[in-house]
């Protein structure tokens, strides 16, 4: 019964910000519930799973929310969100391409919920590894690693991923990495 409730209590930590969205997490915690206390555990699981991956999913569109509207002549593409499992190493993301009037793109991703975001936060806290993956650089208040080629990697609260790429030139990609609601990001 104790393992019950502490599989309970973790599941409803993940749904805590996705409840007032809607029924569907609670609903699939309650179901694993229900069929942890009928002894199926396989059910449970599933059940579990499933509103991981909805609470991923809700992750995802928060952060498409907090991608930049296009610069000043610039286009956007409509915001691409996803959220791939646990047993996938688990991820949540959002990204938007813009195209600039030059025809050069930019695409800004924000990836969390993810424990290969956290190990690339580890690279970040050594200047020398940062240094040899690129050029350091601050975006506001915010440490970043600008590439060769002008991709922008900052990795925010040690939990989420922000990339800027795309064939548009370091200047643009820069512009766009500034543009992104850090402030806001950080405070998920």
């Amino acid at each position: 019964m104790i393992f019950a409730r502490v599989l309970l209590a973790s599941a409803l930590a993940l749904a805590a910000p996705a409840a007032f969205a809607g029924d569907d997490v609670l609903d699939a915690i309650d179901q694993a519930r229900k069929s942890y206390e009928a002894g199926n555990m396989t059910a449970a699981k599933q059940s579990l799973d499933l509103a991981s991956q909805l609470v991923g999913q809700k992750n995802a569109e928060s952060f498409g929310a907090l991608l930049p509207p296009p610069l000043p002549g610039w286009t956007a593409e409509k915001i691409e969100t996803a959220a791939v499992g646990t047993s996938m190493f688990g991820a949540s993301s959002a990204s938007r391409r813009y195209r600039g009037p030059d025809g050069h793109d930019v695409e800004v991703r924000i990836t969390g919920d993810s424990a290969m975001v956290m190990q690339f936060a580890q690279l970040f806290l050594n200047p020398v590894i940062a240094g040899a993956m690129g050029k350091l650089i601050k975006v506001g208040d915010q440490r970043a690693i600008q590439t060769h080629e002008g991709a922008i990697n900052m990795v925010v609260n040690n939990k989420y991923l922000v990339t800027v790429e795309g064939s548009a030139d370091a200047g643009a990609k820069l512009a766009y990495a500034q543009a992104v609601d850090i402030a806001r990001l950080s405070k998920m």
